[in-house]
């Protein structure tokens, strides 16, 4: 495991926070916000980028899964408790901000941001 500076736990607080507001206003988080910024932009290897974000959203989400990670050795506990508190915080203003906009302009964020990731993983692979 890779040990983490403090502008990184600043990064991945900022990434709980992107993926906080998205999962408030759109319903989504981990496998789509979360696993790919690990990845990509903090070059987590595979299975740390999945152990982490699942170990992230665990109260809510991925107890069984983190375990199975956990037991690998897989989770970077620092990480997910940045990106934790960045999803609590995070969560409510997307909901604030979904809940304010029009439902056109929510649907075709939402569109945008699918296809950015989408073409991101189709051209540039991992």
């Amino acid at each position: 495991m890779q040990n983490l500076d403090v502008a990184t736990y600043v990064g991945l607080l900022g990434l709980g926070l992107v993926a906080g507001v998205l999962a408030g206003m759109f319903g989504i988080g981990g496998g789509l916000v979360i696993v790919p910024a690990l990845l990509y932009v903090f070059k987590f290897n595979d299975m740390q980028a999945i152990g982490t974000s699942l170990a992230a959203l665990v109260p809510p989400v991925g107890l069984l899964g983190a375990v199975e990670y956990y037991k690998r050795g897989y989770i970077q506990f620092g990480a997910a408790a940045c990106i934790a508190i960045g999803l609590l915080i995070g969560a409510v203003y997307g909901a604030r901000i979904t809940m304010a906009s029009q439902s056109t302009l929510i649907h075709r964020l939402y569109g945008g941001f699918l296809a950015v990731a989408a073409i991101r993983m189709i051209v540039w692979g991992k």
